[in-house]
């Protein structure tokens, strides 16, 4: 039976300590005792959850009280904390696992609240039988604020981006208070922690009633202002110094807790800045313009939309913490031979060569763990697996995204590296950064006389500016990794300086054509959702404003641009599309241009202002058309890149010489193109069996990275091959020879170049002899890790045009060892002497020893060759027992 009497409530004080939580269980199924098991089991587990948050928080003597109404139980948790009340209005992602207490109380009670009084606060639920109705009610305002304050202002703070920090710090705190309760020492002082938990208590107060006032903008930001206490400075920095402990024990396992990702780290610094800063009189910065690294790109600034990854046409796949694909796009489906609907709830491993998984596996692990990455934001050279098991070379770019609620996507870009374009790589700042948007930014046209006389400016001034739009765009497109990325960032600067929408449409082949960019002004330049698609057909019917552009038309200036269209003035499918973009976007004015490049029209650019106090007029269409012919040549250079890029990707491939197969002798090799050049180079490759059995090996450089340096790297390599063959000399002669024909047919080309040979019957010993040209000496590691450069056979490079004898070095391979041939571009940095370059080469080499030499050969791209600015060519070589 209950032990407790209607009306009447009974009462148990606990002190602030966690065994309170369970005592507070057993005084509830005490007084309840005649009442349902359900109910039961929902009393403690309400009781429990406001007790914990009470201990946790409040840190007072606590007092609970049960009280019967009716066939309703009343709880009441009361603490000595009225400044600190509930915050429930949060959002918290569903497999979090804290902060869903007073989520539950809210989904079992069938009323709750709070009271504060002076010198306390109660809260408190109520319950009743299975069936009985919910009643409305709340938690009342969260936190009051007292005494004076200061106003906070956040300019951009990333919806998504901060969630995730919101959720990190929150974690992070909860252990450290289950440390400090179960007597575990984490370097946190018990003072700083309860500050830390006030603090942070009041800013998820402070936001929570900032972001309810401000609706999510399509950005995925917002600029909040806080009406902050002027002496909470102080305890920010505390709240901040014990996060940074917190961390700390996360990145050294000794919290379960995982560290957060940079940028999370990032904005959790920023915000953690701008408050105290602006409290101590700073002014306020823009998350959008603060430096940070790994710089965040554009997929970090706005919310996970997996659109986004669908649309690009860059070789794209998206997956979870958990390394489960979640998305892919077309482009990526085409190179890695899956369809998406296949791949999607996979393991990311599926696409990771097998002798990469362990390294994949580390590396995820290492940055889930330490929150520290050498991978996020870097463009490194690996293969990936396609599904026919073949690897393919690619460059891969990981970035980080977000969703509203805080959970963290990687969002991963297979660039292929035979078909890599000059460009910078995604996840760059984009020109909305340099050219912010907004009400009051002001269009560079409409008529330059009448905006210099309305500012007293003179002319030259609107001169130049439009001078600068039409170098940015340009640059915009050159910069771009792909043509369509790279036109969107020119929507991007078009909309940010220049018109309130900005439509870009390009023909194909047979009278196709695509929209490929549609941007509208905001702060971000988001792409319009649904717009982007591929264009009905150009036919001889259509007679509207885009029709008449791709037919070379133009440009043609568009008013009044509301209410129906004319009868017979909508003539084709294609014109009925154009219209509607106009209705969709509710232009007042617009001008449609032709994109026109060696007299052809290779798609129309359209700029369009909704606001009728500044419309397009007469004045601008001249320079729209110089803007216009400025993006065609653009986009003529774009497709001739990638037209000659195959030709490009042919001839590499021809140049890259199938390695021999022996029983005795392991050999690897890896080309991978400057991320910053052209597709060929002068680096190259070679390995072959000579007649009497002996394998030579060869690498070299001719200085140069275009077509020309390539054609005289197979020439060289040619003529090698041949010397080589015909007389079987050591390699110092061979290299003399070749010297002498080089300075005889290519009195220009310069080159450096290492030949050698590995001697010695199957079953060993075996000895490796060379011969170097003016070229980076080979690197030897044993088994055991040790290695050393081979340098005594080094000489003079290629081409100098002196007849004399080359050196030669003469070394004994012990089993299992490998000889490491390169390239510069492996090893060299800019600002780096060579010394410390080779000195990190031999660091890395040694780690791998023992590693199967795929495995080396991947691992040293993978450290030592992520966004390199030069060719890098690598040939590697390791002897085996016969028994091994």
């Amino acid at each position: 039976m209950s032990d407790i009497v209607p009306g009447e409530p009974s009462s148990r004080r606990l002190p602030p300590r966690p065994e309170s939580a369970g005592e507070a269980r057993r005084f509830v199924r005490q007084v309840l005792g005649g009442f349902t098991e359900d109910l039961l089991e929902d009393a403690e587990l309400l009781v429990s959850e406001l007790v914990g948050n009470a201990v946790l928080h409040a840190r007072t003597g606590i007092e609970v009280s049960v009280r019967l109404r009716g066939d309703r139980v009343e709880l009441r948790v009361r603490d000595e904390r009225p400044d600190l009340g509930p915050l429930p209005q949060q959002k918290f992602h569903q497999m979090l696992a804290t902060g869903h207490g007073l989520a539950v109380v809210q989904r079992l009670a069938t009323r709750f609240g709070v009271e504060t009084g002076e010198g306390a606060k109660t809260v408190w639920a109520e319950i009743g039988p299975e069936g009985t109705p919910r009643e409305p009610s709340d938690w009342g305002t969260a936190a009051p604020f007292r005494g004076r304050r200061h106003m906070v202002t956040l300019i951009d703070l990333p919806d998504s981006l901060f969630m995730a920090a919101h959720q990190n710090r929150r974690v992070l705190l909860r252990e450290l208070n289950l440390a400090a309760f179960g007597g575990d020492d984490l370097g946190v002082r018990p003072k700083d922690l309860a500050v830390a938990n006030d603090v942070n208590h009041m800013i998820s107060a402070w936001l929570d009633a900032a972001l309810s006032e401000h609706p999510v903008a399509e950005t995925g930001t917002r600029s909040l202002t806080l009406p902050v206490p002027s002496d909470a400075g102080l305890s920010v920095l505390v709240l901040r110094k014990v996060i940074e402990q917190a961390e700390e024990a996360a990145r050294e396992e000794r919290m379960l807790a995982r560290p957060a990702l940079p940028a999370v780290r990032a904005l959790r610094g920023w915000l953690f800045g701008q408050i105290a800063g602006q409290l101590a009189g700073g002014h306020p910065t823009a998350w959008t313009v603060i430096p940070r690294d790994p710089r965040p790109g554009p997929l970090e600034m706005v919310p996970w939309d997996a659109a986004q990854v669908r649309a690009s046409r860059t070789p794209t796949v998206a997956a979870t913490e958990e390394s489960v694909v979640v998305t892919m796009n077309a482009a990526a489906a085409a190179l890695l031979g899956w369809t998406p609907e296949e791949l999607v709830g996979r393991s990311l491993l599926t696409i990771v060569p097998e002798h990469l998984r362990p390294r994949y596996t580390e590396m995820f692990s290492s940055l889930l763990i330490t929150g520290r990455s050498h991978i996020l934001g870097r463009s490194v050279p690996l293969p990936a697996l396609h599904r026919d098991g073949r690897q393919i070379p690619i460059r891969l770019l990981i970035e980080t995204q977000h969703t509203i609620d805080g959970t963290t996507m990687f969002v991963a870009h297979l660039i292929p590296r035979t078909g890599e374009k000059p460009s910078a790589v995604p996840g760059r700042r984009g020109a909305e950064e340099a050219y912010p948007a907004g009400p009051g930014v002001r269009p560079v046209l409409a008529s330059v006389e009448e905006q210099a006389l309305a500012r007293g400016t003179p002319v030259v001034g609107e001169a130049m500016e439009r001078l600068a739009l039409i170098v940015d765009t340009g640059r915009a497109i050159t910069d771009a990794p792909d043509l369509r990325q790279g036109l969107r960032e020119v929507c991007r600067i078009l909309t940010g300086r220049l018109a309130d929408w900005c439509v870009i449409d390009l023909l194909g082949p047979n009278g196709t054509g695509e929209r490929v960019g549609v941007v509208r002004r905001d702060r971000h330049g988001r792409p319009a959702d649904g717009i982007e698609s591929t264009l009905p057909p150009f036919s001889g019917s259509a007679r509207g404003p885009l029709a008449r552009a791709l037919r070379g038309a133009g440009p043609l200036l568009l008013h009044t641009l509301g209410g129906e269209e004319p009868p017979g003035q909508i003539g084709s499918p294609l014109d009925a599309r154009h219209r509607a973009l106009f209705d969709q976007l509710g232009a007042d004015s617009a001008v449609v241009a032709p994109l026109r490049a060696r007299r052809e029209v290779l798609g129309a650019l359209t700029l369009a202002r909704t606001a009728p106090d500044r419309p397009f007029t007469g004045a601008d269409l001249a320079f729209v058309d110089d803007l216009a012919h400025g993006i065609a040549v653009g986009v003529d250079n774009a497709r001739m890149y990638e037209e000659t890029r195959g030709i490009a990707e042919q001839l590499q491939r021809s140049l890259l010489p199938v390695l021999p197969r022996l029983p005795h002798l392991r050999i690897t090799a890896r080309y991978v193109p400057s991320s910053a050049t052209a597709e060929v180079g002068g680096d190259w490759y070679d390995c072959f069996v000579l007649p009497r059995g002996d394998l030579a090996v060869t690498i070299g450089d001719v200085a140069g990275h275009d077509l020309s340096a390539a054609v005289a790297m197979s020439q060289l390599r040619s003529m090698l091959r041949g010397i080589g063959v015909d007389r079987e000399e050591p390699p110092g002669e061979v290299v003399r020879r070749l010297d002498l024909a080089n300075h005889t047919l290519y009195r220009e080309a310069t080159a450096t170049c290492v030949y050698g040979l590995v001697r010695g019957p199957v079953e060993g010993p075996w000895e490796f002899v060379h011969s170097a040209a003016g070229h980076l000496p080979p690197l030897l590691i044993t088994e055991d890790g040790e290695t050393r450069y081979l340098e005594d056979g080094t000489g003079l490079m290629l081409g100098t045009g002196i007849d004399m004898p080359r050196p030669v070095s003469e070394v004994r391979l012990p089993p299992r060892s490998t000889v490491l041939l390169y390239t510069d571009g492996l090893i060299e940095r800019r600002g780096e002497g060579l010394a410390e370059s080779m000195a990190r080469l031999r660091h890395h080499s040694a780690d791998l020893a023992r590693r199967p030499l795929d495995v080396f050969c991947d691992e040293l791209l993978i450290g030592l060759g992520a966004d390199g600015a030069d060719d890098i060519a690598m040939l590697a070589l390791r002897p085996i027992p016969p028994a091994y």
